[in-house]
């Protein structure tokens, strides 16, 4: 009987488990894409930036309205949630990954490429619960690209299902890359060996300027190994 009890309890869990990921996942797609709205307005007017490390590493308000949307409008549905985002880490807030459910966002991934006009844009998002990734969304509005995973469910463009590429050999590839933020001489040297490297031996090089982006066109199967530089 206590078998009996105890399997019940765990399919029982399941199942809220299961819908509550249901849920959160509808919620945040719909943020996603109300954000993706704002960034569609806003990538052809003149931006304020401001400079966080370097020249070539800045932030503008749009990141910032977009994360704090994302934050206050989870907040608003499940107050226990948690987050890690990319401008709040990048400002020397300390964020530290627990078992609750915790959103990772970055509320433009592409951020020089929003400042220029370039329409490789995107937003990227994740649920980890239990430090395990549940479901993962990235939006580019621009282009109207949206990739979303959910666990054990398989990836997805444009609500369509999508695999990876078949091709094993690096000779019938295409590599994507970028080339990061740092302009210390010594890092840029050893980026340039990587990149001189790979050219002969791969089909093609691609960089689109968004690390998020490659990943989801290895996703779909549009390169096949993607590499990039901090």
């Amino acid at each position: 009987m206590r078998v009996s009890i105890s399997i019940v309890f765990i399919l029982l869990f399941a199942t809220t488990f299961a819908h509550d990921l249901d849920y959160y996942f509808e919620v945040v797609l719909n943020i996603t894409k109300d954000a993706g709205e704002i960034i569609n307005e806003k990538i052809w007017q003149v931006k304020n930036v401001e400079i966080k490390f370097s020249a070539v590493d800045f932030v503008t308000e749009t990141d910032r309205e977009i994360e704090e949307k994302f934050k206050r409008e989870i907040s608003a549905k499940f107050p226990d949630h948690k987050f890690i985002g990319e401008e709040e880490t990048g400002d020397g807030v300390k964020m530290e990954l627990t078992d609750s459910p915790t959103w990772i966002i970055d509320p433009i991934d592409g951020t020089m490429n929003f400042v220029h006009g370039y329409p490789y844009v995107c937003i990227s998002v994740a649920l980890l619960v239990n430090k395990e990734t549940q479901m993962g969304i990235i939006y580019n509005p621009v282009l109207n690209q949206l990739f979303t995973a959910r666990k054990g469910q398989g990836a997805f463009y444009n609500q369509k299902p999508i695999r990876v590429s078949t091709i094993k050999e690096l000779s019938e590839a295409v590599v994507s890359t970028e080339v990061g933020l740092s302009r210390d001489e010594e890092k840029l040297r050893v980026v340039a060996e990587n990149i001189k490297n790979f050219v002969p031996l791969a089909q093609g090089i691609r960089s689109v300027g968004t690390r998020a982006m490659n990943l989801a066109l290895v996703a779909l199967g549009g390169t096949e190994p993607s590499s990039s530089h901090a």
